[in-house]
């Protein structure tokens, strides 16, 4: 029979599970408090790193409606549950572990879809929702200006067009 301070510690992991858009599970193992502070800083405002027990955190997912790999779970565990934008954790996790090789990022969730360490590197190495947007803008801004010039050119062609048959006109008339 679970103890109180066990279900209630399920129970609030289960809540933060569902009111995240993603979650990455890491090893922390080797890493001293100060990198530990030093981490959940560089993932941002959006982003809660969390130490958790491992049958704590399974039991979480799966009342949450996540189903994880148990070999995400060997191991000491925490979980950074990430409420904005994934790609900017990602990347914060991705960088700090480049620079400290004792955090080792074992996979994580994006959406209710469970992602291997390699498909949340490859997110880590997308450009962040904002910049995604604005060269998504710019490009259809572009299509529109390409678009208008087509139908600019149109009418000014054919008024050339007609000019030119005027002027041959004219020259083969006034030669008889």
């Amino acid at each position: 029979m679970p103890t109180p301070d066990k279900a209630a510690a399920v129970a609030e992991l289960t809540d933060k599970f569902r009111s995240s858009n993603a979650a990455v599970l890491t090893e922390y193992r080797g890493l001293t408090v100060a990198q530990l502070k030093t981490l959940r800083r560089s993932l941002g405002e959006n982003a809660q790193y969390a130490v958790v027990k491992n049958t704590l955190t399974k039991i979480a997912a799966n009342e949450a409606g996540i189903t994880l790999d148990d070999q995400l779970f060997a191991g000491p565990t925490a979980v950074a549950f990430v409420t904005g934008d994934p790609v900017e954790s990602a990347k914060g996790l991705r960088d700090f572990a480049k620079d400290n090789p004792n955090l080792v990022i074992k996979g994580g969730v994006l959406d209710g879809k469970a992602l291997s360490a390699d498909e949340i590197k490859k997110l880590a190495d997308l450009e962040s929702r904002e910049v995604l947007l604005a060269k998504l803008a710019g490009a259809m801004k572009g299509k529109q200006t390409q678009a208008a010039q087509l139908f600019q050119a149109l009418p000014t062609k054919l008024v050339r067009t007609v000019d030119a048959l005027r002027a041959k006109q004219d020259e083969q008339g006034g030669a008889e």
